[in-house]
Parts: C-alpha cells; structure tokens; sequence
C-alpha cells in the first residue's frame, strides 16, 4: 500500500500535492480537505481509503506527487495557501475557494490583489480595443491599482503590455501550470509579467490549460481583484463568464462599449442594457467604479463653461437676434427678439458688459465667437 511521503505531511506541501490530485473548483476534494485537514485528505487519497472518493483515487495513482512538488520547488514557484498574508482573500467568498495558489514572481499576491482591477475582454478583438486596454493597463498602475488578466491574445495581452510599458504590476492568472504557458506565442509577455510581476495557478507541474480550466481560472480573476472591466465581448464570450462571477460575488463591473455594428461589443452592450455592468470609458470612470465612495468620483464631463450658457433667458433671446456681422438698430433687434425697445435696451447693455455683444455707432452686432475667446469671454 502506498504512504504519503514525509516530504508532504506538512499543511504547504500537502496542499501542493492537492494541485496535482484535484481540478480546480473540485467540490469533492474541497470538502474532503475542509474535514480532514490538506495532509490527513491527502494521505487518505493516497492510500486508497475505500471511504476516499473514487475519482480521486484514480486520479493519484501512478502519479509522483513528491517530485511534483519538488521540481516546482526547484523552479522557484512558491504555495501560497488560506492564512499567509500573501493569500488573496477576495478568493475565499467562494464556494470551492482553491486548496493552494502556485505563485511565482516578485510581487506579493495579496498586496497587488487588494488594490486591483480585472481588465479581460474578446481574444478576437479590434484596434479600438486593444487601444482601450492598452491605455487602462497603463492609467490604472498611475491610479495605485495592479492590473490582473489571463495573459491570453487580444484585450488580455495589451493590458498587461499596457501596465508594463509604465512600470506597473500585473498578474497574469493562467489555466494550466507555470511551466505551461499558454498561448506559446505570449510565453515571452508571460515570463516578462513573472519576473517583475507575478503568475498565478491553480493547476500544478505539467497541467494542460483545458477549457474547464479556463472558466475555472475566470472565478479566480473576479474574486481575486476589486472589480472588473470588460473592454470587447461578444455575446458568447468567456471574459463574460469573468464578469459574471465578479457580479455574484459583489464586486463592480464595467463594459466599454464600442460602435453599435461591432459584433465584438455586443456582449459589452447587452450587458450593459441588462444593467449588468456600468457603462466606462476611462481610467476616471473605472476608479469611479471600483474606488471609495465620495472619494475616488470621477469628474462630471462637459463642454467649457461660456458666459452666454448662464444668461437670464431675456438676454438670451437678445443675444440670439443680434447678427454676427451687419448691425442693426435697437428698434430691429427688439422686434425679432419680441420684446420692447426699453428692454431690449437694458439687455443690450448687459450685454456688453459681459462681452457678447457690441455697440458699433447707434447700432449693435455680436462680438465674434473667435474674439470672444481671445478675450476670454
């Protein structure tokens, strides 16, 4: 009968070893673990306890789980398990919450997760929205926030490339292990994010990123960071399986949207049509959404303030039945603004005074709109 080596009868390692043993999101080995504690589940996986679930018995045999962590070891890749101050709590609201995180690079998990934005969208995607994602990748670092995506073609690739180019960090959570990363064409973005970011997974040595994986790995990006943002999605696109566990579980969503033609912002519109997920367009409107309360608000957005945007509507009127460039008398500008001569006068002056309008001769005209903003007015 097989033993759980020693190597693993410790909480870490025993932990480790799990990510060999069980899927990610296996309810089955969560309980297992819950009740039993990571090293007595493991040893009775191990050693085939009948009681021990069947899949899980299988899985394990013919399987060194002792190298397996060792050679992770030897990569440099570190455990992070519930309970160090570098576990990313966000991720325990879950109903499976993972075993242990495999977790390599030096940024601490825990810190650039408290203050972090999801930033996920379409594989598939547009120049527009590759620009989007470049410019929240690089604004959010500027804004105090990591920035945290699946390290996958498209949106994902130029927000990491985004944060990158300004020094920022970002996590790239990945679907199958450290040593496998995936797509090969980003293996070069994905080893510059883990030496001077960090890589995240909750599948160990040798893992193949399958597609259960990938929706597996969605749950941990939405928990694990303070909200996210969704920049090109098509109605079936996985980054809305992302925004969907960040909605059930409490944090905020925003979707940018796109032109109404684009087949790649359908799914960014109907979410936002289903009210599920505010609409953004920037850095100031992502902070807005994730940040403090009264704090972190956005600026309202509107056209500069002119002196004729608070006029009384008397003046208004006046103001619109004077030309531009012939002037006319007093009694001409009154009769198309339908009041009388004595008012029309008394508007006129006010007017003038706030430097919309001048007097040329016993004749009145408006001040040009350019001269208006030379002179500040």
């Amino acid at each position: 009968m097989r033993v759980l080596p020693a190597s693993l009868a410790h909480e870490r390692w025993a932990r480790a070893a799990w990510s060999r043993v069980a899927e990610p999101g296996d309810s089955r080995a969560a309980r297992l673990v819950d009740e039993l504690g990571p090293v007595d589940a493991l040893a009775a996986v191990v050693e085939g306890r009948p009681w021990a679930p069947e899949p899980l018995r299988h899985r394990v045999a013919g399987v060194d789980l002792d190298e397996a962590v060792g050679f992770a070891r030897r990569r440099g890749w570190r455990m992070v398990i519930p309970g160090d101050d570098e576990w990313p709590a966000g991720v325990d609201v879950l109903k499976t919450a993972p075993i242990g995180l495999w977790v390599v690079g030096p940024a601490d998990l825990g810190e650039a997760c408290a203050r972090s934005v999801a930033v996920v969208g379409a594989r598939a995607c547009t120049a527009y929205g590759m620009g989007v994602a470049a410019e929240l990748g690089a604004g959010l670092p500027e804004a105090g926030y990591a920035v945290v995506s699946g390290a996958a073609f498209g949106i994902d690739r130029a927000a990491h490339q985004g944060c990158l180019s300004v020094g920022g960090t970002t996590v790239a959570v990945l679907a199958g292990g450290l040593d496998r990363p995936y797509p090969a064409t980003n293996a070069e973005l994905i080893a510059r994010i883990g030496a001077t970011g960090a890589l995240v997974s909750e599948v160990g040595p040798g893992g193949a990123p399958t597609k259960s994986r990938f929706l597996q790995r969605n749950r941990l990006i939405a928990t694990m960071t303070v909200g996210t943002v969704v920049v090109e999605a098509g109605l079936r696109s996985g980054s809305l399986n992302t925004a969907g566990y960040a909605a059930e579980h409490g944090r905020p969503v925003g979707a940018v949207p796109g032109a109404i033609t684009s087949r790649v912002s359908a799914g960014c519109h109907q979410a936002i049509r289903d009210q599920k997920a505010m609409l953004v367009t920037d850095v100031p409107e992502v902070v807005d959404l994730i940040g403090r309360m009264g704090v972190d608000a956005a600026p309202r957005r509107s056209d500069p303030v002119r002196p004729e945007d608070e006029l009384p509507p008397e003046d208004r009127l006046v103001l619109a039945a004077l030309p531009i460039r012939a002037p006319v008398v007093v009694e001409a500008v009154a009769a198309h603004a339908g009041l009388d001569v004595a008012q029309t006068r008394a508007s006129l002056g006010r007017l003038e005074l706030t430097g919309v309008a001048m007097r040329v001769g016993d004749r009145w005209k408006q001040v040009p709109p350019r001269a208006r903003r030379a002179a500040g007015a």
